[in-house]
């Protein structure tokens, strides 16, 4: 589908141009009630979006663009269990995670439900006998200490949500997290472990992937060196996988896998068995309350009207910036320091579902699609980049995420963190003129130096205190901005062919920078096969 053959889309292009020169400053000015109209709650969330170059006329035509799109038909296509990921013929139903028990979906005659609920229940098992201290080791000593091994979706969102959660956690047990290749990240995250005393969860779907299994591999052999080479290896290791003949042949006791299936991406299995260490750390009870989260913004997602329904909205902004604007990144901005891998988690979601240049049919897209997505929690950003920010010459909207309360109440440190998001919020929208600087006093040289030009949009997503509930809202929230965006522009959000070559030809420089053929590669890349191999030399 060609979106800029619809009419709507000449339509919000002739309205971009038509409020190019519309302040934020004149829209509150000349809408009084402009808060209340843009302000929508769900979930244990509020949504202020007044802070944004849009006008009701603009939401309005933008709500026409989702529907010329097929946004809701679409969104109930998936909800149903439809094959929508068209390029690898499969459902997309990580809302199924989440789903409680007793409602049911059958996809390909088999009752979805029924399986996750199984799943969750092995999970929950397991997690208490280690939580109980009823797991033992080799020396019959309780595993007190987790080392989730992973990479992209296997890893980002169970460390991101393991920080976001670690108020809740038990502070018994050690919980760590190791994915890059570099030798130096399992060096690092093993060295002043116990060996007797850890376990080993290894998450990978294929349990092929190149950088997991090399990372399982040296575990296996730090435990060996410690444990002895007859180490009960069933002891010390689960997997989280769908490839049981290649677990079983590592060595990993069935009872200590718990699986998931083809319809989950990913970077949308933080609340699948990929959660395995999440539900560890905070208990089963705070794992559900974590899923209840996503079912509540999933419901508010499916049954909402797209005029009140909030990652929708947030969806359209983001299009009517990326595409009327020329947008090219979204700042993420968490004023909540449990929240601190929020944003790199948000970057494998949004940048792998919708960096994409063609169309479900293979043709390309006509239009800028998938944003960069970027941020650093609270006032460490304010001294950071928010410089370029307020006074640069690239727009960047911005996501303020921040909590009334916090779970940590330390003097006036919350009323200070409140104060600050709302003060760059207001400056980015309404900054500050040059005849209000003057009139301040200030030197006429320093006037233009001083400018704040505002007229930065900004969304502020505000909550009670962060809970299990409320991550699983934010984490759902942007995980429907990501599915509506993607149906926009027409693009397959739950494939990534763009990762997979890279890795295809990451297997075959093995061979050369062990001494074998580099011919096949191109000029620069034998220049620095042969400086590894002289490096290695003898």
């Amino acid at each position: 589908m060609d979106i800029t053959a619809l009419p709507v889309w000449d339509a919000l292009d002739e309205h971009a141009d038509e409020i190019a020169f519309t302040t934020i400053r004149d829209l509150f000015a000349i809408e009084p009630d402009r808060v209340q109209r843009c302000t929508i709650e769900a979930a244990g969330l509020a949504l202020d979006w007044s802070k944004h170059r849009a006008t009701a006329h603009t939401h309005a035509l933008l709500l026409d663009l989702a529907r010329a799109a097929g946004v809701e038909a679409r969104r109930d296509a998936m909800f149903r269990g439809e094959r929508i990921n068209s390029t690898e013929h499969r459902s997309v139903l990580h809302v199924a995670l989440r789903t409680p028990a007793g409602q049911q979906l059958i996809v390909d005659g088999v009752d979805v439900i029924t399986d996750v609920q199984r799943e969750l229940a092995r999970m929950e098992a397991f997690a208490t006998r280690i939580r109980n201290r009823e797991f033992l080791g080799h020396t019959g000593q309780p595993i007190t200490t987790i080392v989730n091994i992973g990479i992209g979706g296997s890893d980002l969102g169970p460390v991101m949500a393991f920080e976001a959660l670690r108020h809740y956690a038990d502070r018994g047990l050690t919980i760590r997290y190791v994915s890059n290749v570099d030798g130096t990240d399992i060096t690092e995250a093993l060295a002043d472990l116990d060996a007797a005393h850890t376990l080993f969860i290894i998450s990978s779907k294929t349990f092929t992937t190149s950088e997991t299994m090399t990372n399982a591999s040296t575990a296996l052999a730090w435990l060996r060196t410690h444990l002895g080479d007859d180490v009960d290896v069933a002891r010390h290791f689960a997997a989280v996988s769908t490839n049981a003949a290649k677990v079983a042949e590592f060595g990993i006791d069935p009872a200590n896998v718990v699986g998931f299936w083809d319809w989950v991406g990913g970077r949308f299995s933080m609340d699948s068995a990929i959660g395995l260490s999440t539900m560890i750390a905070i208990g089963p009870d705070g794992f559900r309350r974590l899923l209840a989260g996503f079912h509540a913004m999933d419901e508010h997602f499916r049954t909402a009207p797209l005029e009140a329904n909030m990652p929708v909205t947030m969806a359209l902004l983001g299009v009517w910036y990326r595409d009327f604007f020329g947008a090219q990144s979204v700042a993420v901005l968490p004023y909540e320091q449990y929240l601190k891998r929020f944003p790199a988690y948000l970057q494998q979601l949004t940048m792998e579902s919708n960096g994409k240049s063609v169309h479900h049919d293979g043709s390309e897209v006509e239009v800028e699609t998938g944003a960069v997505y970027w941020g650093e929690p609270g006032t460490n950003g304010q001294h950071s980049f928010h410089q370029l920010l307020h006074q640069g010459t690239t727009m960047i909207p911005v996501d303020f995420l921040v909590g009334l309360s916090s779970l940590n109440p330390v003097g006036e440190h919350q009323e200070l963190l409140v104060s600050n998001v709302l003060a760059q919020a207001s400056v980015l929208a309404f900054g500050k003129t040059a005849d209000e600087i003057a009139d301040e006093g200030v030197a006429a040289d320093l006037v233009p130096h001083k400018v704040m030009p505002g007229n930065r949009p900004s969304s502020l997503l505000m909550y009670d205190v962060l809970t299990p509930e409320v991550l699983g809202a934010l984490v759902a929230l942007y995980e429907h901005i990501v599915f509506v965006q993607g149906v926009i522009w027409d693009v397959n959000s739950f494939d990534q062919w763009g990762v997979e070559l890279g890795k295809v030809m990451a297997s075959r420089i093995v061979p050369a920078l062990r001494g074998g053929d580099v011919t096949a590669f191109d000029a620069s890349t034998q220049a620095a096969v042969a400086r590894f191999r002289a490096r290695h030399a003898g």
